[in-house]
């Protein structure tokens, strides 16, 4: 089982909006336990559809990251920080400028309409 599946497996799930809150190919961010979570949702793509990320820019200091672009590069899945324009894998946090930054990450899922966050 992979970490992720396996992380997913494990998690005691929230409930943060429904799934007519989410926005095509863009950030929508939520609060979760005094954490503001970037949701990216892209379901035109095969497997997962959706991300969850911090929402936190840690360049800039700004609560930025949902509003950052969503693109590709060299085959990972990134968003593109609004300010300082440092891209973050949407798997797994990391930013491929700068090695030693990486953001939060959540497991996320649909459930009958309603995202859901996994909680530890």
């Amino acid at each position: 089982m992979s970490q992720l599946n396996t992380q997913r497996h494990l998690a005691t799930w929230k409930s943060v909006c429904n799934e007519t809150d989410l926005v095509s190919h863009s950030g929508v961010v939520v609060w979760l336990d005094g954490a503001q979570v970037a949701l990216f949702y892209l379901p035109d793509r095969q497997g997962q559809t959706l991300y969850a990320i911090d929402n936190h820019d840690p360049e800039s200091g700004a609560n930025v990251i949902g509003r950052g672009l969503v693109g590709s590069i060299k085959g990972d899945l990134v968003v593109a920080a609004p300010i300082y324009k440092q891209h973050y894998r949407l798997q797994d946090g990391q930013c491929l400028e700068a090695p030693n930054q990486r953001l939060r990450v959540w497991p996320v899922r649909l459930n009958e309409g309603v995202v859901q966050l996994g909680v530890n």
